[in-house]
């Protein structure tokens, strides 16, 4: 991608192919807290480190388990799933004889002679229907994650602790052949959550 923009920049200049390429790598980066410290003004600071976190929440890798309803999502089109499986309840981990398990092991598992695999983690599950994100803003999913009444009477700390070192949040890093990763790292998304927190937990307008 570096290739390709620095290449369009010296044959086309600063043009809409320039600006393009240069948007699709900013997407597919995770910028580090250090990135946001000439931000003086601390709440803006905190709902810039936000947004940025925004990158790995909206992402088709982490909404596809945060939908409303009870039918998870698949694929970057966020498509219901095939088969049809349910939730069942707030466990998220599906109906009985039709459990994730029954499909999803603990690992990726790569297609014989085929391109793709079936995503695998254990545990595999959907978030609680009070923590679905699909049709809501980004401020909407800050606000959400910040509230104890839906976010699991998880405290800022707690969020901190599942983005940072949560192995179901990780997979996102380490989805599988055939599907795009979440953009960085976890080490930077959990340093992007520390800092937010640490700007006062400001979520987007």
């Amino acid at each position: 991608m570096r290739t390709l923009l620095f290449t369009s920049l010296i044959l086309g200049g600063f043009g809409p192919a320039a600006a393009a390429l240069a948007q699709a790598a900013d997407e597919n980066t995770l910028r580090p807290p250090a990135a946001f410290d000439s931000i003086a003004d601390d709440e803006a600071r905190s709902v810039a480190l936000f947004q940025e976190m925004g990158k790995v929440l909206t992402h088709p890798r982490c909404m596809n388990c945060h939908p409303p309803g009870d039918s998870p999502r698949q694929g970057d089109a966020m498509a219901l799933h095939e088969p049809p499986v349910v939730r069942h309840d707030e466990h998220g981990e599906g109906a009985p004889g039709m459990r994730c398990s029954t499909c999803h092991g603990h690992d990726n598992v790569a297609f014989t002679g085929a391109a793709g695999s079936i995503p695998g983690h254990d545990p595999w599950h959907l978030a609680p229907r009070s923590m679905a994100w699909i049709g809501l803003s980004l401020g909407e999913i800050c606000a959400q994650l910040k509230d104890p009444e839906r976010n699991g009477d998880r405290t800022l700390a707690d969020i901190h602790e599942h983005n940072a070192e949560d192995g179901l949040v990780g997979w996102g890093w380490h989805p599988g052949e055939g599907r795009e990763p979440v953009p960085g790292t976890q080490a930077v998304f959990g340093e992007l959550t520390q800092a937010w927190i640490e700007a006062g937990a400001h979520c987007p307008g």
